[in-house]
């Protein structure tokens, strides 16, 4: 007994430390490639597969691995170091800066509630059409703002409409000796107070990946206690109110996740592929914001409405509202009116917030919208980008005021009113600006460089020359599947750093449009549906909901289908029309630097003997 105790004890000991050991073994398993391997490519692919897997098992912390080539690069000789440190500020990490400043901007009026209300007060209240209204709602948003801030705002107004859809069922129960009724809450607003409370340490909690710790803080209390001859008729309303919240607060989590597929600054994804298609093509790729709205808006569409079609079918049906169901709808579409007066009319600050974002889209779409000439045409001197745009709005936030208090009554006002803050303080950014995300786009860069420096993107190339044999449309269909299963347990944005280079020289093997291939392959990086750790819009609703785990993977499954086969359709179609697929362009023919002629002329002559 003694030794299966210390057996135990041992297992129990290895899988509690399981990441020093893959943080220390594994540079040590793979120490014969650079030392045996010749050449760059080797010594490239070393680094690559160290991060890769890094950043799979989160043994260092995900933005500590994006910091790796800065050490390992120059050190094996691979870039120089001042190389590797400018990949982490490219034009796209100043756009991607930009976004999320304009983001936060957004967050700190309150305009994006005032949105989200107004919007549900359009859409009916019973529970489906509640529901869509959420998922239009949150997707919006989360095309320009954090698909986590999006979800963390939503689901207090979810938790508040729910409660109140089953208040009359609680209600009833007063009058029963079985049951016992706990403290009635005060008020609907008072409710919502204690919801959006209780939330913050849930979206702390689910930021750092601690889901089970605050579940059962956040739904454990109910409102009622059940004595034993009352407990099958309350087990019944408490199944059919889990239903309905597990059936919206889901739907919030896949509207996020789809809506980010929106906009190029939707998710980290889309701007990784625009960064390595400007390294690798430059600006003849013709992939710009207004072509991706245009390729991908009818895609997110299109799998929003059957996300909607589906979570119905799984949870709640399609049976149409009885009397007592209007009745509760009319009482929910109070509960949305009431909130949103809570608001008040629209004060300066979310005003001028509305009018500069609205004036930052309409930039970024009208750059080089390719159907009319753009405005950076005017400019032919110099080439004007995204990151211009976004932050010329940026710098407005910081300088107009809050407040229109441009002028004094009396001395008195002038004395009491000494700081008018401006719509956008530098604190608020220094404190929730995700730095460590820019890191992961910088080591993404860093390994797209020096892919394309070492030689190494075309050696894989030649190694992915016997794909050119399947149908163009089968390797897509490939990649997307390979890429939903892998983003379910990988972060979407390290997928794409390390997916998009390789994508790119597969593309000239098998001779199709790069876009065909790396389009796809992006929008799929962010459709993680399955499990809660996928993304923090699947943790944030698994924590709130305490839903079964099954019930998530079974509704993601299908969901993971259902996105992968309608991108692959859309690209060999409307896609396409947007980008001409049909044949290979010009543009596409690597263009490879001096140093490494070389290497690839002998690699070439190699892999052809």
């Amino acid at each position: 007994m003694e030794g299966i105790q210390k057996m135990r004890l041992r297992i129990s000991s290895l899988s509690s430390h399981w990441k020093t050991y893959v943080l220390l073994l594994l540079p040590l398993i793979l120490l014969p490639l650079p030392i045996m391997g010749s050449g760059k490519e080797a010594r490239t692919g070393f680094v690559i597969i160290i991060m890769a897997i890094y950043w799979m098992t989160e043994a260092l912390p995900v933005p500590v691995t994006s910091l790796l080539p800065v050490v390992l690069f120059p050190l094996l000789g691979v870039m120089d170091t001042k190389k590797v440190c400018t990949a982490y500020m490219k034009e796209t990490t100043m756009m991607f800066i930009g976004g999320l400043m304009v983001a936060l901007a957004i967050e700190n009026s309150n305009l994006h509630k005032r949105i989200a209300l107004k919007v549900l007060l359009f859409v009916g209240a019973s529970p489906r059409w509640l529901m869509l209204g959420f998922m239009l709602t949150t997707m919006f948003l989360s095309m320009w703002i954090s698909n986590t801030a999006t979800t963390a705002m939503m689901v207090p107004i979810v938790e508040a409409v729910v409660q109140e859809l089953f208040k009359d069922n609680v209600e009833e129960t007063k009058g029963d000796p079985n049951v016992r009724v706990g403290p009635k809450r005060s008020s609907t607003s008072s409710f919502s107070l204690e919801m959006e409370h209780s939330f913050e340490n849930i979206y702390q909690n689910a930021e750092t990946g601690s889901v089970d710790s605050v579940a059962d803080d956040y739904v454990g209390k109910s409102c009622v206690e059940l004595t034993t001859s009352g407990e099958q008729r309350c087990s019944d309303h408490t199944d059919d109110k889990k239903k309905i919240s597990s059936c919206v607060l889901m739907s919030i989590a896949y509207a996020s996740n789809i809506g980010g597929t929106g906009s190029l600054i939707g998710s980290g994804p889309q701007l990784v592929l625009k960064g390595i298609l400007n390294e690798l093509y430059g600006s003849d790729s013709g992939l710009n914001f207004a072509t991706w709205m245009a390729f991908n808006i009818p895609g997110m569409l299109i799998n929003t409405f059957f996300a909607w079609i589906w979570l119905q079918y799984l949870f709640i049906g399609f049976k149409r509202t009885t009397a007592d169901g209007k009745g509760k709808a009319v009482i929910v579409k109070n509960l949305i009116r009431k909130k949103y007066e809570e608001l008040g009319p629209m004060t300066f600050h979310e005003l001028v917030t509305l009018i500069l974002f609205i004036s930052c889209v309409a930039l970024w779409f009208f750059r080089d919208p390719q159907f009319i000439t753009g405005w950076s045409e005017f400019l032919p001197a110099v080439r004007v980008d995204d990151a211009t745009a976004v932050m010329a709005i940026v710098m407005l936030f910081f300088i107009i005021p809050a407040k229109p208090k441009f002028w004094f009554t009396n001395q008195g006002e002038r004395d009491s009113d000494r700081s008018n803050p401006s719509l956008l303080e530098w604190k608020s950014v220094q404190d929730k600006l995700p730095w460590g995300i820019i890191l992961l786009f910088g080591g993404g860069f860093a390994i797209s460089d020096a892919s394309k420096i070492s030689g190494l993107s075309t050696w894989l190339g030649s190694q992915l020359a016997g794909l050119s044999a399947l149908p163009p449309f089968a390797i897509m269909l490939i990649i997307c599947i390979m890429t939903a299963a892998i983003t379910e347990v990988a972060s979407n944005t390290a997928i794409a750093n390390i997916l998009l280079p390789i994508l790119s020289e597969m593309a000239y093997t098998v001779q199709v449009n790069p876009l065909f291939l790396m389009l796809p392959a992006t929008a799929t990086c962010s459709y993680a549906f399955m499990l809660p750790v996928a993304t923090p819009p699947n943790a944030i609703v698994f924590a709130a909901g305490k839903m079964n785990p099954v019930d998530m993977m079974k509704a993601g499954f299908f969901m993971n289908i259902i996105c992968v086969f309608t991108i692959c359709v859309l690209t060999t179609s409307f896609g396409s029309v947007i980008f001409g697929f049909n044949e290979f362009p010009d543009w596409a023919i690597p263009k490879i630097p001096n140093d490494t002629m070389v290497t690839v002329s002998l690699i070439s002559n190699y892999t052809t003997q």
